[in-house]
Parts: C-alpha cells; structure tokens; sequence
C-alpha cells in the first residue's frame, strides 16, 4: 500500500475489473494471482493515509478480491510492528510469518522486533531469508559481503526457526524485476535459488 511495486515487477498496469462494484477480480502474470493497491491508484501518487483508511484497504484486499483457488496467499509487508501487521496476525487465519533481513546488525534490530511480534500474537514464524547476503563481482568472480555474513542464519539458529535460505545482490535480478519479467519464472541460478527457497517453504509447514 504505501509503495506498491508489484504492477511493475510483475509486468501488469491493468485496472482491476469490478462486475458488482464491489467483488474485485485480480490480475494474473506469470502464472500468478496478484492484487495491488498500485494497480488502483495513480502510480505517481504518494499513499497518504491515516489507519482507518489503510485498514479499510486492508480489509478489501482480503475481503472483497476474489482470489479464486490458492496454493499459497503471500502479503508483502512494510518493515516494522505496525497496524497492517497487527491486523493481519489478529483478525486472519494466519498460517505463519516470513521474515526477511539483510545481514547487517541495523537489520537484525527491526527483524527481531518483528519476531517477538510475531511470538506475542501467536504467529508461527516460518523461517527468515537473508537478502542482499552476497555480491559477486561479474567481471573477476570476486565474493564480498557488503551488508556483512551470515547474520540471519545465525539469528535464525538462536530463535530455533528454520533458515530458508541467502539471496544475493544480484544484477539480472533488479533488471528482470525492473522489467516486469521476475528472475523467478525463469531459468539459471537465481531462478533455482529462489525455486529452492520456495520449496524449503511449502515443505517446511506451508504445504
């Protein structure tokens, strides 16, 4: 809601259809269903809302979408423990919470605050995901670690939650997702790697 990037990562800019005016029917791209506030607003305005409108859009998206068949519904979440997460964990039937962090120790600070969020509310954690872990330069093959090594993975180890796995910094990534064409629908490396990501997931307590 407040920077909806998915229009563009997933190479759609359709209005969403509305028969009734009130049941929304969402888009598919890429073999999946997806909905986004982007895809009803201005994409060149800001989102600026107070709680009772966000928790209506909130509501709608999960009320008045009409998702259809699912083997999995993932809602992409804004850093933090605020209201959309509290709403979510308090009046939906959660299976669990994924929880994405660079490696760095500033990370770590807002993820293990959004852990024991989780923990408070009674949300399984599901596992945690080191983004940016790596970079790798594509001219000499050489590995650095510009965000730090290994943070989530050990973070992952104290809380007893299982580690699905460390993406990194990767060019042809933010190029694919730039052009609305996600690494993930294709084939190579990063493509397996999130592939692999994904099953540890699903095997691990969403399947």
């Amino acid at each position: 809601i407040y920077g909806p990037s998915q229009p563009r990562m997933m190479g759609t800019n359709k209005r969403p259809a509305s028969p009734d005016g009130k049941t929304i029917i969402p888009l598919q791209a890429h073999g999946v269903t997806l909905m986004s506030i982007g895809l009803m607003l201005d994409p060149a305005k800001a989102v600026v809302w107070r709680g009772p409108m966000l928790m209506g859009a909130l509501q709608q998206m999960l009320t008045q979408v009409e998702w259809g068949e699912l083997d999995v519904l993932l809602v992409d979440l804004p850093p933090g423990t605020g209201d959309v997460q509290l709403t979510l964990c308090q009046k939906t039937n959660l299976t669990g919470a994924v929880v994405v962090s660079t490696p760095q120790d500033v990370a770590l600070i807002d993820a293990r605050k959004a852990i024991d969020m989780f923990n408070t509310l009674n949300t399984p954690v599901l596992g945690l995901i080191e983004n940016m872990s790596t970079y790798i330069c594509p001219e000499c093959g050489h590995e650095a670690h510009l965000f730090g090594h290994g943070g989530v993975e050990a973070e992952a180890a104290t809380i007893g939650a299982p580690f699905l796995g460390a993406l990194p910094l990767d060019l042809d990534t933010r190029l694919a997702g730039d052009a609305g064409t996600p690494i993930a629908a294709g084939d190579g490396p990063m493509a397996q790697a999130y592939a692999t990501l994904a099953k540890r997931l699903i095997d691990g307590g969403m399947g």
